[in-house]
Formats: structure tokens, sequence, C-alpha cells
């Protein structure tokens, strides 16, 4: 046997050799397709793999799509969209979130959220949202005269932070609009209010001796009067608390002397509705820290309602109490009671009870919301409990003022 015959011996060995390796790698191969496809044979198994392929075609392209219709969407929302990646770089932000902040459109992708917003106030709301999973904010872009902006953000339950921004501008132009409108138109009404108060009064002097149809025709002009008045005044603490300009004069106040106050205030107007104001105070409790003629207030609006919604011949009593740490102040009526699904929206703005059983006896439904809004800024709780047809009591508390706090 010759060398050539040798080589070829051996060459036709090896690629024997390499053929059935790969025959063998071949069958385990087609093996393992078979066990996780479950085909029953080579030809099930190359038909299931070209299925797998196909469904896998199919799923990028509808993954693609549907990132197209994502992008597009975004594009047609007027509200500004930004999503952030886990390190709070812009991933992406639709045309409205470029235009609200001021950005030259496409320039804020690829960028940290503090390069692209350039306002570390929305950078916070971002890192808030990351940690807390959510975050709200409201803020003027830039400088005064910018939009003013809120923005709501979310933690992605896959990666990263969504960002929704929204320009309120016209929104807070209108209400500052309003505010001022109502301010203004509150008082100017004042005056001619005062006026004919006075005008009223004077005149119920000098009818002494005229006819009880005269005197009960003034006493009512003089009731309708308060009712226009006690509106005028809360359309005017509207103003200031959405203006934020009220502020808590704080000091030690005994809320018994400001209930034997708030009753003498309106004890007048009370027998004139035919009703008696009735007194549950101890001699004295411990005094609560805060504003006098605000909490003040807020039993002139309890005692006010009260005395409104009560019928002729009845009692309304105002009682304080000391409790373990804070100062119990109640106003129980004998009116027409609240419905139960009332009871949970009558310390709302505006909100009023079913007009039908009121009728006549209505007002601007802002009362009940001031006196909720006086008392959690004390620190408070303000709550109603009523029985429909068997009158209602309306009761808050105040905590008492820590040791020590008048001499700081």
């Amino acid at each position: 046997m010759d060398v050539v015959e040798v080589l070829f011996i051996g060459a036709l060995a090896t690629l024997l050799g390499w053929a059935l390796a790969v025959a063998i790698s071949r069958g385990r191969a087609i093996d393992r397709l078979r066990d996780a496809t479950g085909a029953t044979d080579a030809d099930d198994v190359e038909r299931r793999v070209r299925d797998a392929l196909e469904q896998a075609d199919d799923a990028r392209w509808q993954a693609e799509q549907t990132g197209h219709d994502t992008g597009y969407l975004t594009e047609l929302l007027t509200a500004g969209v930004v999503r952030l990646r886990d390190d709070l770089t812009v991933e992406f932000a639709n045309g409205a979130a470029h235009v609200m902040l001021e950005r030259r459109p496409g320039t804020m992708t690829g960028r940290s959220a503090l390069e692209a917003f350039v306002d570390a106030r929305i950078e916070g709301i971002a890192r808030t949202a990351m940690e807390f999973g959510s975050a709200n904010g409201e803020l003027t872009v830039r400088s005064s005269g910018g939009p003013t902006v809120t923005v709501r953000a979310r933690r992605s339950p896959v990666a990263g932070v969504w960002l929704v921004l929204e320009d309120v501008s016209e929104l807070r132009r209108l209400q500052r609009i309003r505010a001022e409108f109502i301010d203004n138109l509150s008082h100017e009404l004042r005056t001619p209010l005062t006026t004919i108060s006075l005008l009223a009064e004077t005149a119920a002097r000098e009818a002494e001796s005229a006819s009880p149809r005269l005197r009960d025709r003034i006493a009512k002009i003089e009731v309708e009067t308060g009712h226009l008045t006690q509106m005028v005044n809360e359309l005017l603490d509207l103003s200031r608390i959405e203006s934020g300009s009220p502020q808590l004069l704080l000091d030690d106040v005994d809320l018994v002397k400001v209930a034997r106050s708030s009753a003498e205030r309106l004890k007048l107007f009370a027998e004139r509705q035919g009703l008696r104001i009735v007194l549950d105070l101890p001699e004295r409790v411990s005094p609560v820290r805060g504003d006098g003629d605000r909490l003040g207030q807020v039993l002139i609006n309890l005692l006010h309602n009260a005395v409104k919604f009560s019928p002729d011949g009845g009692e309304v009593v105002l009682g304080v109490r000391e409790d373990e740490g804070e100062i119990r102040v109640w106003v129980r009526d004998p009116g027409i009671g609240v419905p139960a699904a009332d009871l949970a929206r009558i310390f709302e703005r505006f909100y009023k009870v079913d007009r039908a059983r009121v009728r006549g006896r209505g007002g601007t439904g802002l009362g009940l919301s001031i006196a909720r809004h006086v008392v959690e800024s004390h620190g408070g709780r303000i709550w109603a409990e009523s029985e429909e047809g068997e009158g209602s009591t309306f009761i808050f508390t105040i905590p008492l003022a820590p040791a020590g706090a008048a001499a700081s």
C-alpha cells in the first residue's frame, strides 16, 4: 500500500468521522427539539419549529406596530408625556412636553432629568415617584411669566417612571378672576347691606306702637338681611381662603368664652326666628392654642345653620366639654336633619342638601366648608351626626394648648 492510498484512507476515515459526529449531534438536537415541542417525528419537529419562528416574527411585528401607535397617540395628546429610565435619563418625550417645558423638539431624549427639564423640582418629583410609586406637583416653568404646569409621576411596573404634564395656566387665571370677582362683589354688597340692616333696626324700634303685621314684616326684613350678610361674609371668607391670605393669629383661647360670645351675637337672630339658644357650658376649660376670631366664626356658622333649619319654638343647644387632650364643642338643633346619603358631603364647598327640602332656607353652601377649613387648620376635626326629621348635632374638637405655649 503506497502513501497515496494511506492518505486517501485516512482522509476518508476523517470525513466519515465528521459526518458521523454531525449526524449524532443533529440527532441529539432533533431529540431536544422533539422534547421541547412535543413533536412525534422529524417532519413534525420541522413544522413546529417553522410555526414558532413565524409566531416570533408576528410578535415582533406587533410589538413594533404597538410602539408606533403609542408614539403616534402621545403626539396627538395635548398633555406632555415623558418616560424616564431608572437612572432618570429621558427615554421618550412627546411634542407637547417640549412645548410646555420650552425646549426645542427632540432635544430632551437621552439627557438626564435635570438637563432635560432645567428644573430641579421636576427631577425631585420623579425621584419621589421612583421611591414611593407616585408623586404630584404644580410649578411655574422657568419664570413667573411661564406656563403653570401640573406634574403627575408614576413608577412604571416594568422600569423607569412616567411623567404626565398638563398646562393649567388658563384654569388658574380663571380661578384668579373668579376669586377677584367674588371679593369685589362681596365688598360692594357689604355697605348697602349694613345700611339696610341699620334702617331695619331703626324701623323696628320706632314701630313698637305699630300694628303686629307691620312689626312682623320689619322683623322679616331684619332676618333676611341677616341671611344676606351671612352669605356675603362666607363669600369673602372663601376668597381669602382661596388666595391663601388668612393667617391664624395664635393665642391661648378659652372656648367657653368664645361660645358665650357667639351665642350672644346670635341671640336676637334666634329670637326673631322663634328659637332659644341654650348653653351647656362648664365653669372653665383648659385653653386651646388658636385664633379666637376664627374659632368664633366656626361657632357663628354652626349656630346660624342650626337656627335657620329649625322649626319655631325649639331650642338650639351649644355645649363645650373638655376631653382628654382636647376640647369638644357641639351644636345640637331640633331641625329637619340631614339624610344619611348627604352626611359625608355636607362639608364640601358649595354642596347643599336637596333643594326641595330646604326651599326658602338656602345659602351659599360655604359655611360648613369654611368651618372645616378653620378647624383643620387648628389641628382639629369636625363631623356631623343626624337622623332625618330628628335634628342634627355638629361637633368639632380642638387640641389643648401644649404646656408653655403662651410663654413661647
